[in-house]
C-alpha cells in the first residue's frame, strides 16, 4: 500500500482553488477560456490566479515565520484588511528586532 504525501502548499489550498487549478490545466492556461468557463471577465480570473500564487508562496514561506504568514492567509482570504495586515506585520517585525515583550492586562 502506498502512502501518498502531499506538499504544504497543496494541502493549503481550498477544495475550489484546486478545482480551479484542474480547469486551469485542462484549458493548457488559458486565462481566457478559464473566464469562459466561469462566465467571467478575464481581469476576474488574473486577480483569482493572482490570488491563488500568492497562496502557494505563503505557504512555502510559512516555516519561516508562521505569524506573518498567518496574517497574509487572513488578508488574502478577506479575513482583515491588507492595511491592517501590514501594520500587524510591521509591529510584529518591529517587537522582534527590539525584543520587546508586551503583557496582557
Amino acid at each position: 500500500m502506498a502512502i501518498v504525501v502531499l506538499p504544504d502548499w497543496l494541502n493549503n489550498l481550498d477544495d475550489e482553488d484546486i478545482v480551479f487549478i484542474k480547469k486551469f490545466l485542462l484549458a493548457s492556461g488559458s486565462l481566457k477560456e478559464i473566464a469562459n468557463i466561469y462566465g467571467v471577465t478575464y481581469p476576474t480570473v488574473r486577480l483569482r490566479l493572482d490570488r491563488l500564487i500568492q497562496k502557494i508562496q505563503i505557504s512555502d514561506d510559512n516555516s519561516s515565520e508562521p505569524y506573518i504568514s498567518l496574517i497574509k492567509r487572513l488578508a488574502l482570504n478577506e479575513k482583515i484588511d491588507f492595511d491592517t495586515a501590514k501594520i500587524l506585520i510591521s509591529e510584529y517585525k518591529k517587537v522582534k528586532k527590539e525584543g520587546v515583550v508586551y503583557e496582557m492586562e
